[in-house]
């Protein structure tokens, strides 16, 4: 390592970004990090999107070939879908000649960071993923206050250098967000609860609902329903990566369904406020991330 840092460069502001995926996600950061590195660099495999990239300044240079983009940087931040980052990273070494940091923002992480773990010691690996969005994706939706304020998690391995961490928590301060460390198992195990299992559930309700029952929906259901409205192909990475976490997350609130659909079927009022009480208590607390 250099005194300058593993890849050549000593802060974020002296870092050559390679953005890879102009999406929501990654289109949203490179807007945020203006001003805060030295260049950003843009691939997408939409040529549309690497005109629009370019038009709208979200990236100083943008190219439809990996091998023009990835050379060049030394710091590489994978936007993609997480089957496509974990095709990347098996590229990666090929087409990337190294030292460099390398960032993700998948929302699973486990098979990501076994991944990571594989890389050559010229790259400094560390997982990440944001924890905001919108349902429509692209980069027409992408806006640079997307993760100010979003808690940011910081997965690494135990090869990622205390200098590449540093590099992390300078990104994630200069966009807004909120560092959160974690090991992987704990992050795919939370984000079943807190973002895969609200997918699905919006999902099931709206498949639920009588089409003749449409002028009736109300605020009320569409933020609850709003989720199944996410970009289908990258929840399918998610699900399959996660699968048994989501199993197991489907399977609490089987359980604590069954326990409202008892108290109905004997009409049991009193049982029922009782858990409808206990719910509000619960919703005050993850609202206010006191731990429970």
């Amino acid at each position: 390592m250099s005194e300058d840092g593993f890849a050549g460069f000593g802060s974020l502001s002296e870092a050559r970004v390679a953005m890879i995926g102009l999406g929501l996600m990654g289109g949203s950061l490179a807007l945020a990090l203006r001003g805060h590195c030295a260049v950003i660099l843009g691939f997408d495999p939409d040529p549309q999107v690497l005109r629009l990239a370019v038009q709208q300044r979200v990236v100083d240079r943008a190219s439809p070939n990996l091998g023009e983009i990835l050379p060049e940087a030394d710091l590489v931040v994978l936007a993609a879908p997480v089957l496509a980052i974990l095709d990347l990273l098996k590229s990666l070494d090929q087409l990337h000649p190294g030292p460099a940091v390398v960032l993700d923002l998948g929302s699973t992480k486990a098979q990501i960071i076994e991944a990571m773990a594989a890389l050559p010691e010229r790259f400094d690996p560390l997982g990440g993923h944001p924890m905001c969005g919108k349902e429509k994706a692209s980069l027409i939706n992408a806006d640079p206050m997307l993760y100010h304020g979003a808690v940011f998690a910081l997965v690494p391995l135990a090869r990622t250098s205390d200098w590449a961490r540093g590099i992390a928590l300078e990104l994630v301060t200069a966009v807004g967000s909120q560092p959160l460390w974690l090991d992987p198992a704990v992050h795919d195990r939370w984000v079943a609860a807190t973002s895969h299992l609200p997918y699905l559930l919006a999902n099931a309700l709206t498949l639920a609902t009588p089409f003749d029952a449409a002028p009736l929906a109300g605020p009320g259901f569409f933020s609850t329903s709003r989720l199944a409205g996410t970009y289908t192909p990258m929840m399918l990475d998610v699900l399959q990566t996660n699968r048994q976490n989501i199993l197991e997350a489907l399977q609490s609130f089987r359980d604590s369904l069954e326990e409202f659909e008892l108290c109905l079927r004997r009409e049991d009022f009193e049982a029922l406020g009782s858990l409808l009480h206990s719910s509000a208590r619960q919703h005050e607390r993850l609202s206010s991330r006191q731990v429970l």
